[in-house]
């Protein structure tokens, strides 16, 4: 075992920081879409 592995900065499960990358990117292409879809509507 090395250092990093005793020496840890954060004891919190990689499934919940993964879970909130995915929302957040899947919001932000989400929010992109909806805004060219209503430009769409519009023009």
């Amino acid at each position: 075992m090395n250092e990093f592995e005793k020496d840890v900065q954060t004891k919190r499960n990689d499934v919940v920081d993964s879970g909130v990358a995915f929302v957040a990117s899947f919001a932000f292409f989400a929010i992109i879409f909806i805004i060219a879809t209503a430009i769409k509507m519009i023009g």
